[in-house]
């Protein structure tokens, strides 16, 4: 139930519908209180002597509040237009994946929620104004001054919205705009997700346990010791996997779970999500649990997918150096980026693939969090583009540089190295003449402060491995 709440929560965070909707609906009840207060105060006796607000007559509220509702729908018909338009040439220019970014964007919401919410004030104010012996009643005049009034604040509140909207459109589609939303979201998620080195490590992880060897198993072994295996309950993409639910279900049982799958994989009716020992107590009542604890999506989500965002930058930099954009100062941006995450991954201590419960059982297998898989998936994935660009390939092995200075650890610093040294066979041979020995030079020189940062940074007789590796 968790995990399908907070999939509930990320859709009406990212749609487009909430926030006007929730505006329209808070316009409806603000006209109703407005309309009443002034029902019951009288609806012309506390504006007497104010000045600047002269008592309105029905005709004239009337056309006020139809020009503010009329133009309000026209404006909110143009705001959408250009929302789409927006989108359409983000998603092409850098990706359709960013689909979903635009869409989400707080301030094209609160704008178009501004002025269908005015628009919905305007209505419902302007159907309870009535003139005196309107009908061929005796019913005398009745306008709301207050709501008037607070109908034109409303409009003031609209414009500065609307030009708010015309400054953030343009700056929203800007490409550095776009990779810094991206790459900030990134920063903040490791940060948020994974401690600080100094910090304690918690109480329900565990670095080194004995693991059921049926667990270990990539098929289930025969005999007793044959594992439960939980198929998926339905086909799309991983966006959650409520670890605390798992862990309960395993503690209550008293079994071990290991997760085949993370947040970002794509599965089906035939998937295994989990498997869990011994079999004999795994009920249909705790497989059922663990599967609801797998909240599934038509798409990829950045809810708990740290791969997703990097792969968005990635993506909008292979975009930028293809031979029909060859635009490498954008890719120098996403390697920034990226080399900005990766410097404060290094910084973070990552959590065991193992988890304990409060007694220190063994509850949870889950699939390894490394350094290693992140580089691979942020600089590995870009090093066949990069390595054919002089201006990308140097900026490239400058980001690997910055993330090795933020490194303490040996092995950290040998994956980098390795990666450099990948990248600098890949730009030998894509490069050639003086574009060639300018990429080489640089990948040289970093390599040679790999090695000096390992061989500082390593105990006695590390430096020697250090060396040989790269």
């Amino acid at each position: 139930m968790k995990a399908r709440l907070l999939r509930l929560s990320n859709i009406l965070r990212e749609s487009y519908w909430f926030v006007p909707t929730i505006m329209a609906l808070a316009a409806l009840l603000l006209a109703l209180t407005t309309v009443m207060i002034d029902s019951h105060a009288g609806s012309t006796t506390w504006t007497t002597g104010l000045p600047g607000l002269d008592t309105a007559r029905p005709d004239g509220a009337r056309s006020l509040l139809s020009a503010i509702g009329g133009s309000m729908i026209g404006v909110a018909g143009t705001t959408f237009s250009v929302t789409i338009a927006a989108v359409v040439y983000a998603s092409g220019q850098y990706g359709p994946r960013l689909l979903s970014n635009f869409m989400s964007d707080r301030g094209n919401q609160v704008t178009l929620g501004t002025f269908i919410a005015t628009f919905v004030y305007s209505l419902v104010v302007l159907r309870t104004i009535h003139s005196a012996g309107e009908g061929g009643s005796a019913v005398a005049a009745f306008v709301p001054q207050l709501a008037l009034l607070i109908a034109l604040v409303l409009v003031l509140c609209s414009i500065a919205v609307l030009i708010y909207f015309i400054h953030h459109v343009p700056m929203q589609i800007h490409i550095n705009s776009v990779i810094e939303q991206i790459g900030g979201r990134l920063v903040d998620d490791i940060e948020a997700r994974f401690p600080a080195r100094d910090e304690p490590p918690s109480a329900t992880s565990a670095s080194a346990m004995p693991v059921p060897a049926a667990l270990l198993a990539e098929r289930p072994v025969v005999g007793q010791d044959r594992p439960a295996a939980i198929a998926c309950h339905g086909m799309g993409y991983i966006q959650l996997i409520d670890e605390e639910a798992v862990m309960a279900v395993a503690k209550e049982q008293d079994m071990v779970v290991r997760l085949h799958r993370q947040p970002g994989d794509f599965v089906h009716k035939h998937s295994v999500l989990m498997t869990a020992w011994p079999a004999d107590a795994c009920t249909e009542q705790a497989a059922t649990a663990l599967r609801h604890a797998v909240a599934l999506g038509s798409r990829r989500s950045a809810l708990q997918d740290l791969r997703f965002l990097i792969d968005e930058l990635v993506e909008i930099a292979a975009r930028a150096l293809s031979p029909g954009v060859n635009d490498p100062f954008t890719a120098s941006s996403c390697l920034d980026w990226l080399g900005a995450a990766l410097a404060t991954l290094a910084r973070r201590r990552l959590p065991p693939g193992q988890r304990v419960d409060a007694e220190g059982s063994l509850r949870l297998v889950a699939q390894p969090v490394t350094f290693e898989g992140f580089v691979d998936r942020a600089f590995g994935a870009l090093a066949q583009y990069a390595s054919a660009d002089m201006i990308a390939g140097k900026h490239y092995l400058d980001a690997l540089g910055d993330v090795a200075r933020n490194c303490d650890d040996p092995a950290l610093i040998a994956t980098l190295a390795r990666q450099a040294r990948a990248f600098r066979a890949l730009a030998a041979k894509a490069l050639d003449g003086a574009c060639r020995d300018a990429v080489v030079a640089r990948a040289d020189s970093v390599l040679n402060a790999l090695v000096h940062a390992g061989a500082q940074d390593s105990r006695a007789g590390d430096a020697d491995r250090m060396e040989g590796i790269i």
